[in-house]
Order: C-alpha cells, then sequence, then structure tokens
C-alpha cells in the first residue's frame, strides 16, 4: 500500500471508532450491560448459606424430628394435602408415616427434591438413634407444576409483555415525532389523551394473540399447567401489559430520536430483567433491597402469573401484586398526559 492508501484506510477506520463512540446504544450494549449483568447475577448467586428447604410430613413427631435439621423446615399436613403441596411447588418432599416404616414422596427429577430426601432420611434416622433404624421406601412422583420450565414460563411470559408493550408503543410515537408526523396531529381538535389511549387499546388488541400463542406452545410443548381462572390470568396479562405500555409512553413522551428512546428503555428495563427473578427466584438477592425489588412491575407481573398458574391463586390472594401493577398503569399514563412532547 502506498502513503495515500494508509491515510485513506486510517481515516476511515478511526470514522468507524468516532461513528460508534457516538451512538449511546452501542456504548450501553457494548461496554455497561456486561458489567451490569456482571453484576446483578454475582449479587444474586453470591456465596451464602445453603438453602432452608420446605418439606412436609403426615404426623407431628416426623415433623419434629425435621425441623431438628437446621436445612429443613417441616410442617404437618395430611397426605392429600401434601399431595396438592408437592404438586404445586410449596413443598419439595412428603414424608408419610406408615404402619413399617416412612415413605418418601418427591419429585427425582428435581436436585433441590433429591438433597431433601438425603437430609429428611438423616434427621429421621437420626432422631432414632436408639431404637431399630426406619424403613423407608420411596414414593416417586412427576407433578407438573413443580419442575423448572413451569417456573420460567411465566417469567417469560412476563418478560415478553414488557418487552413488545414498551419498544412497540415507545418506537412508534418516537419514530412518528422524528418524522414530523406528531406536528401535523396536534392541529387538529383530537384530545392528546385520545392519540395515547389509541396505543394502549392497540396493545390490547395484540395481546390476545401473544398470550394465546406462547401459552398455547407451553401447554402442548410442556405440559405447563393452569391451575388458577383462565379469566384471571387474562386479566392479568391485560394489567401487565397497559402497566408496561403506559411505562414506554412515558419514555417516549420526551425523546426525539430513535437512539435516545432506546437507550431511555434499556435503563428502565434493565433492572427487571436482572432483578425481578425471570429466570431464578428474587429472593436470591439480599434482604436490604427485596422492597425496591418487590415495587418493580415486573417482579409483581410475574409473582403474580406464577401465582395464578402454578399454585391456582385468585386475584384476591394476589392483590399486592395487582395493586403495584395498577399503579405502575396509573401514574406514568398521567405523566405523559402532562409532559408529552408533539414536537
Amino acid at each position: 500500500m502506498n502513503k495515500l492508501e494508509l491515510s485513506s484506510l486510517y481515516q476511515l477506520t478511526m470514522a468507524r471508532f468516532r461513528l460508534i463512540w457516538r451512538e449511546p446504544e452501542a456504548i450501553f450494549w457494548i461496554f455497561i450491560f456486561p458489567i451490569l449483568l456482571a453484576v446483578g447475577l454475582g449479587i444474586a448467586f453470591r456465596n451464602r448459606p445453603a438453602d432452608v428447604l420446605q418439606v412436609g410430613a403426615t404426623t407431628t413427631q416426623l415433623t419434629q424430628a425435621l425441623t431438628r435439621d437446621k436445612g429443613l423446615t417441616a410442617a404437618t399436613m395430611d397426605e392429600a394435602d401434601g399431595t396438592r403441596a408437592l404438586a404445586t411447588g410449596r413443598i419439595l418432599l412428603l414424608a408419610i408415616q406408615r404402619a413399617d416404616g416412612v415413605a418418601y414422596k418427591y419429585d427425582d427429577t428435581n436436585p433441590d427434591a433429591r438433597t431433601a430426601r438425603l437430609l429428611v432420611d438423616g434427621a429421621i434416622q437420626t432422631a432414632a438413634v436408639r431404637r431399630e433404624a426406619v424403613r423407608s421406601e420411596n414414593e416417586l412422583v412427576h407433578e407438573t407444576g413443580a419442575r423448572y420450565i413451569d417456573f420460567v414460563v411465566p417469567g417469560l411470559l412476563g418478560m415478553n409483555l414488557m418487552g413488545s408493550a414498551m419498544w412497540g408503543l415507545g418506537f412508534a410515537i418516537v419514530e412518528a415525532r422524528q418524522k414530523k408526523l406528531l406536528k401535523r396531529l396536534v392541529a387538529s381538535p383530537m384530545p392528546r389523551w385520545q392519540y395515547l389511549a389509541s396505543f394502549l387499546l392497540s396493545r390490547l388488541a395484540m395481546l390476545i394473540v401473544e398470550v394465546a400463542v406462547f401459552l398455547g406452545f407451553a401447554r402442548v410443548a410442556f405440559g405447563v399447567p393452569f391451575r388458577g381462572s383462565l379469566w384471571e390470568l387474562g386479566l392479568l396479562c391485560v394489567l401487565t401489559s397497559l402497566a408496561f405500555s403506559a411505562l414506554g409512553l412515558l419514555v417516549s413522551s420526551r425523546a426525539k430520536t430513535m437512539e435516545a428512546a432506546s437507550g431511555l428503555m434499556n435503563l428502565v428495563m434493565l433492572p427487571m430483567w436482572i432483578l425481578s427473578g425471570v429466570f431464578f427466584s428474587a429472593t436470591r438477592f439480599p434482604a436490604v433491597i427485596q422492597p425496591l425489588v418487590r415495587a418493580l412491575p415486573l417482579t409483581a407481573a410475574i409473582d403474580a402469573l406464577r401465582g395464578n398458574m402454578l399454585q391456582g391463586m385468585n386475584l384476591g390472594q394476589l392483590i399486592a401484586q395487582v395493586g403495584i401493577l395498577l399503579a405502575w398503569f396509573v401514574v406514568p399514563f398521567a405523566v405523559s398526559l402532562r409532559i408529552f412532547r408533539w414536537r
């Protein structure tokens, strides 16, 4: 290469670097996002004492023996209630008193349940150390509702509702502002609230297909259970979509460029991707930040969806989560009405 070619290559390379540095979204995804994700996951999976495993027992004597082990917390329940608790994931194992010993009912495909089996048997054998060893047997169950796929599907549904609502509405508004289309609308007698409300209503129309396809696939492919009322599940999905649609409207109320809107949306959604328990329980985070984690709309949505789908909880039992979602709908939408920029 001659000097002219080298100079051109240098200038073109430097131009590419300058373009990258001028893109806030690129800087965020290249440098900031991996660090923040590492920090969040590092906190969630930090070194900490072993989890206390929740189990059940059919007699008071068995319960007392199990509670002596610091790795277990036990509750007394009859076999029918214990089987339901296993199916909904509230306990990992049920110790059943039989005439000739103890039976352990659990799902052997669950690693935590296998750990609970060892701890439970150890606690029972220790309690009978002065007597003859207790005869034990396994009664294996493979109930839907306690599997990881059952746990993660509501999380993925909540995350999908968040992303489609915020990106779909936010980008459409900013694009219209960038193309000067909003200036034409502001000259019309149309009330501002009707323009913003039209985006919310359009989201509800798409919501039916979006949720039905995803949950239908999860049901057919993996047998994910729907133990709660289907109409209440639909209402939770609508409320979740409205809450994130209102957030999308708020973020896009002032943004003038697609890059600015993208950066703001990433800033809003990043804490929820990390903290809200999409792929693992939000209880892994320290107690000091649990009030913040629980106040996030995605946390409330996922908790409500899991409660309905996996545990059969009704709206009355999910009143706290419903209240949080309502607040995240009403407040951002009201603020959007006041600060929305038409130019």
